[in-house]
């Protein structure tokens, strides 16, 4: 969401976070639709967004489809392993991929690694435990807990012969600087944001132009395109509705697994600058 508000400061966001369901990269495809039609139900229908962005592999290379299907007119954007990018900037043809367990199995990321990396080598690690310690004890964390935590996963990479490690859970991007800073120089460590955040734009655009033409055409603007503080009533209907919005890049999250989640969201958003919600019911 940061990197969306740098590229698009106009635009309203919230980030809702499913933590009541964390982690999604141990559940079965069908409990990972369950949860994110449940959960991105609760986003439209508090929210009225825009676009959708699924800010997650596993997710996302999971239960687009049925997202799709179950919300025909608003645009949703996955966020997949970087897998393309990382066949098109390896010397050596040895890719890392660190994921959860769901997505490194699932046979979407198999055909991407067939369609864009058919001459490489894939090395998978799903890492739960760094995932783990990301959503709990990341932000209260000294600099050498953080080296410790990823320091498995680069070791495993390198002793592997990868020359390039795809991040492919958004968890990871909280540590992208450690584990660039653990593999060392001549090792490129990636991810899919560029790419999200160019479709995200892409797709708020397209709508845009269709939406001024369908204004043009019958002077008729729907009520739910208007934003609470928007200049161009018809072009700028973002994420967020009156009264549910703290500021621009609120984050809610869904519920807590223990009893200090609350106060580690709160570290995290006030350490980002960012607005806390809290529940989102």
């Amino acid at each position: 969401m940061q990197h969306l508000m740098e590229r698009a400061p106009e635009r309203q966001c919230v980030y809702v976070a499913d933590s009541a369901h964390f982690p999604y990269g141990e559940k079965t495809p069908a409990e990972i639709i369950e949860h994110a039609l449940a959960a991105t139900t609760l986003i439209v229908r508090q929210f009225s967004p825009r676009a959708v962005i699924i800010a997650c592999n596993t997710i996302s290379v999971t239960a687009l489809p049925a997202l799709r299907a179950a919300f025909p007119t608003v645009p949703i954007v996955g966020t997949v392993p970087a897998i393309k990018r990382a066949a098109a900037i390896s010397r050596n043809r040895r890719i890392g991929l660190l994921a959860t367990r769901a997505t490194i199995a699932h046979p979407y990321t198999v055909q991407l690694e067939q369609r864009f990396a058919a001459d490489c080598t894939i090395v998978p690690r799903a890492d739960g435990t760094l995932i783990a310690f990301i959503e709990h004890d990341l932000f209260g964390a000294s600099a050498v807990a953080r080296h410790n935590a990823v320091a498995p996963a680069v070791s495993y990479f390198l002793e592997h012969g990868c020359d390039t490690i795809v991040l492919a859970c958004t968890h990871f991007l909280h540590m992208a600087e450690d584990i660039a800073q653990a593999a060392g120089a001549g090792i490129a460590v990636i991810d899919s944001r560029d790419g999200v955040v160019r479709q995200a734009l892409a797709v708020i655009a397209h709508e845009t132009i269709g939406a001024k033409t369908s204004c043009s055409n019958t002077c008729n603007i729907e009520e739910g395109r208007k934003s609470a503080v928007s200049q161009d009533p018809v072009t700028d209907r973002h994420a967020l509705s009156v009264g549910h919005i703290l500021g621009n890049g609120t984050v809610y999250v869904s519920g807590f697994t223990r009893p200090a989640d609350e106060a580690e969201y709160c570290t995290l958003c006030a350490r980002l600058q960012l607005p806390f919600g809290g529940l989102l019911q």
